[in-house]
């Protein structure tokens, strides 16, 4: 998977004797994301925000019968690609994250604005206790823990869980640091199983 981010610009110029000039940059990014997925399951996420953020805009033109299972807290919300749409059009928001089960291998193309957040309006999401699905909400791939990783909220004992090749790859949380690392692909999502609920903010920019 991987990401190509495009920043866009806008420059004013003003006409006159003096031929003076102002540059405007825009403080929206947009950009995409290529899933470039395997037959099988594969947990995904959608890091950039398009619309209403519904499978029928962010994943177009899926294979006949490709199926997205989206957890719930206790079971799956399911949703089935037929005939050109998706049934029911459920969200896959940046943050959020699901498994998608392909007949064959596929390519999904995502694009949208990349979110970004401030220190004084950090972007933000509620990691409950227990089982959920979660994703980083910006297209970068880094180390979970830290500041100058995703900052994600990790206390002892929690754990991760990825979906890769058809096996589950596990890390654990202890004395500040999972182990083995735990590296989110742009455009992937993972199973956390925490102790307590958490608050995952981001302080992000690519302006």
């Amino acid at each position: 998977m991987r990401t190509k981010t495009l920043l866009m610009t806008a420059a004013l110029g003003a006409a006159g004797i003096l031929a003076a000039k102002a540059q405007v940059y825009s403080v929206n990014a947009v950009g995409y994301i290529n899933l470039d997925l395997k037959a099988g399951f594969s947990l995904i996420a959608n890091q950039l925000n398009n619309g209403d953020n519904t499978l029928n805009t962010v994943l177009t033109g899926a294979p006949n019968g490709t199926t997205v299972y989206k957890y719930n807290g206790t079971s799956y919300d399911i949703s089935t690609f037929l005939f050109g749409t998706w049934s029911p059009n459920l969200t896959l928001k940046p943050g959020e994250g699901a498994f998608i089960n392909l007949a064959a291998a596929a390519k999904f193309t995502l694009v949208g604005e990349v979110p970004q957040g401030t220190a004084a309006a950090p972007l933000t999401q509620q990691v409950p206790a227990g089982f959920s699905i979660q994703s980083s909400q910006v297209p970068q791939s880094a180390n979970l823990e830290g500041a100058t990783g995703l900052n994600f909220p990790g206390g002892n004992g929690d754990t991760v869980y990825f979906f890769r090749n058809g096996a589950y790859v596990i890390s654990t949380f202890l004395f500040g640091a999972f182990s083995p690392a735990a590296v989110p692909a742009v455009g992937e999502s993972f199973f956390v199983n925490k102790g307590a609920a958490g608050t995952w903010t981001r302080v992000f920019s690519v302006n």
